[in-house]
Parts: C-alpha cells; structure tokens; sequence
C-alpha cells in the first residue's frame, strides 16, 4: 500500500481546496469565481450573518477582497452557472452538478426531515394551492405565498412569538417542492430570502433537456467529486462532502477504488482507512493564508481536521456562552499549512468595526502568527466595508494581534493619503 506522511497528506488537501498558496493578482473576475466553486463543488448557505453570509466567505478565502454582486449573478440570472438545491446541506453547486441530484429529490421520503417529506399528507390541499400561486406570481417569496394563502382562508395567521425553524404552511410546501426539484430558488431579495419560481423557468435550457443520470452513476459521480475536492481521507470524509449514505455509497466507494480513482493509501498517525484520488497533487510546500468560515468545506469534517492539522474546533453558536470553548463565531486561521490561530469575529455594521471578541493561539502558533493574523484581518476588515479592526482582551493571542494592529496605524497615520482610493465591495 502507498504511504504518505500526514504533512504531505496536510498538503494534499490544502492543494485540493485551493489554499495551499498566495491569492491571484488582479481582479476577481467571474472566471475566477466560478473556477473557485467548480473546484469546491459547492458552497454553502447559512442565514447567520454574524460576519457575513457563509456561502460568500470560502470565495474571499481563496481570491481575496470581491465584488459579492459576482455570485448573486451567477445564481441569479440566466444564463445561471450556480443554482440552489440540497447537497451538502442547503447549497449552491455548479449546474452540471444538479442533474446528479435527482436521486435525491426523487427520494424524499427517505432524504428530507419530517417537517419536509410529511407535506403531500398533512398539507395536501394547500400544496396545490401553492403549486398554482408560483405559476402565476413566481419568483415569489414564502411571505408573499403565505399572505395570499391568509386571504384565501387557507392557513392560520403568522405568529411572530417565535423564530428559527417556527415555519408557516406556506414555506413547509415551499421547502417541500423545492427540495424535491419541482420549484428553484430564482434569485434571494435583499434580505436573502429565496423567491421560487418554477424549475423550468429557473434552470438553463441544456439542463431541462439533459438525458438523466442513473442513481448508481450519480452517487459514483458525487463520491469522486467530493475525494477530488478532499485529494486525500477517509470514506466517510468523502461521503460527507454531499450527505451520502448507505449501500449504494458504498458500492460506489468500491467501484473508485476497483477503477484506479481511489488509491488506498497508509498515512502516519491517521488509523482509519484512507484514499488519495489519482489525480491529487502533493505540493512541496503550502504557503497561503487564509481565515476560514466555519462553513468552509476544509473545516466541515471536524475528525478530519484534528486528524490532518491536529487542532480542535467545533463551531458553537448554539452553546450557551458560558460552555464556550473558543467563542461564538469562530474562523481558525490558516497560516502556511498550519492553523495557527482560532478567532471569533463580528462584523459591527453601525459601528464601522470588525471585531475580535476572542483570539485564541494554536499550538502551531508561533511569533509570526499575530503579524499575519492582523494582515489577514485587515483585508477581510477592508473587504466587508469596516475602516476598524477592534480586539478585545480575550484569548493568549488578543495582545499581541492588538500590538500589531496598533503598529499599522500608527504607521499609516505617518504616512501621506494614498492618490487613489478603491471602495471595498459590501458583504
């Protein structure tokens, strides 16, 4: 069996996710872009906008400050190169990845949670009332399907003393005909809800028209997606990457493995069974840097992260704060081929800030680390729109990253006004 040291292997996946060096030069075009995601295969949606929007943070990690209007473009209007649907959780992928799919649409039952694949039973004929009300008015917001569905005396009014997952009729059928393919997310508004439309005025004309895939070649298909995106790891990293499970996964594991794809190979100190894709490249040296969404697919597979880059994280929004290991919103900062720091992070809007409430040093860390640390933050400050980098008392690292940042401004201070000014695209 080939064998690989975990610092190769580290490489390995660091080259896979596009972060194993330097950012380009030169304006991130929609080229660019879409190479980042056609490389990750998918970038993922989260509503918590504490810093800003997860699906928008992975691109700035690997091409550095972008005008955001690039990916609302993509996904947005036709021609559409990105599109909404459930990969690894609620995401966007490449279109050639959506017809691989379809397997799962088809299987709601099985795939979807309750509140979703119970819709046809509980909510039957408000389901064919909603199916009308988006042919006629789509795109269209679930607000405006409720509403419409109130003054038909279809539903019972919204109630406004909860929040989170506290759903209407009208957005559990949404999400129900959006899960299984039936409507898309056209485009999201301004306060980045999903205004659905129907499928086949949503999707590009060579994707309503494609020949389909069976299951046992999509599920085949998606595992060597997410190996290739991973270069190197365990079955159950690769199954990971797109939520796939059972017997059908496994056979498509064994057919990579029996077809030269997947390359068993022994890594020092990782006990599990791991695979290198044949295609996957070991890289002399890793020299990027980069803070990481916790909805980065580098950081996803937490196991895998411990194993490879021997940090423990784990994101803790819905850990009360006094059990809080490391913060509320936490990024690791990815710093040559070692994560060396672990920072919680808010993007104070009113105030013009980017905070660091918490600044926590890695084992990995070094003296270098607080320098690189605040270059970091002031590009992703000066990408977000915030003049401020604020740091507050808290972690190993906060003073020596506050000493640092102090050093620039007192530097900049000095300095005459630069001739030209560039307004930072908003977040």
């Amino acid at each position: 069996m080939e064998s690989m040291s975990i610092t190769e292997a580290r490489r390995v996946a660091l080259r896979a996710q596009g972060l194993d060096r330097g950012r380009p030069d030169g304006p991130v075009t929609m080229r660019r872009l879409t190479g980042v995601v056609d490389r990750l295969n998918l970038l993922q949606i989260d509503s918590v906008n504490v810093l800003a929007r997860a699906h928008l943070v992975p691109v700035f990690s690997r091409l550095g400050p972008y005008d955001t209007g690039l990916l609302e473009r993509a996904a947005g209007r036709a021609p559409r190169r990105l599109v909404e649907t459930w990969a690894h959780v609620a995401s966007y992928v490449p279109t050639s990845t959506y017809p691989l799919l379809e397997w799962r649409r088809r299987a709601y039952e099985r795939e979807a949670w309750g509140a979703i694949s119970a819709v046809p039973q509980a909510h039957a004929h408000e389901l064919d009332l909603v199916r009308s009300l988006v042919s006629e008015l789509g795109p269209v917001t679930a607000s405006r399907i409720h509403d419409e569905l109130e003054k038909a005396g279809r539903t019972a009014p919204r109630s406004r003393l909860e929040w989170g997952w506290n759903w209407t009729t009208a957005k559990r059928c949404l999400e129900y005909l959006f899960f299984t393919g039936e409507v898309m997310s056209a485009r999201r508004n301004g306060a980045f809800e999903r205004c659905y439309d129907l499928s086949e005025r949503v999707l590009p004309p060579a994707l309503r028209h494609a020949p389909e895939v069976s299951d046992d070649d999509a599920v085949r298909r998606l595992l060597e997606l997410g190996a290739r995106a991973h270069g190197v790891g365990t079955a159950r990293c690769f199954r990971d990457y797109f939520r796939l499970r059972g017997p059908r996964a496994q056979r498509a594991l064994e057919d990579l493995v029996d077809a030269g794809v997947l390359v068993p190979v022994a890594v020092d100190g990782w006990a599990e069974t791991t695979y290198r894709h044949r295609d996957a490249v070991v890289p002399r040296r890793a020299a990027g840097a980069a803070l990481l969404s916790p909805f980065d697919p580098l950081v996803w597979e937490r196991r895998r992260l411990e194993a490879l880059f021997d940090v423990f994280y784990r994101i803790e929004i819905y850990v009360p704060a006094p059990q809080r290991r490391l913060g509320y919103y936490v990024l690791p900062f990815l710093q040559g081929e070692q994560i060396t720091a672990m920072v919680d992070l808010k993007a104070d809007r009113s105030a013009g800030v980017l905070r660091v409430v918490a600044a926590h040093r890695t084992p990995h860390g070094d003296g270098s680390t607080p320098a690189a640390l605040a270059a970091e933050l002031r590009l992703l400050a000066t990408w977000l729109g915030l003049p401020e980098v604020a740091v507050a008392p808290a972690g190993d690292l906060a003073a020596g990253l506050t000493a640092e940042l102090s050093d620039v401004r007192a530097s900049s201070a000095s300095s005459p006004p630069a001739a030209h000014g560039q307004p930072a695209a908003e977040a």
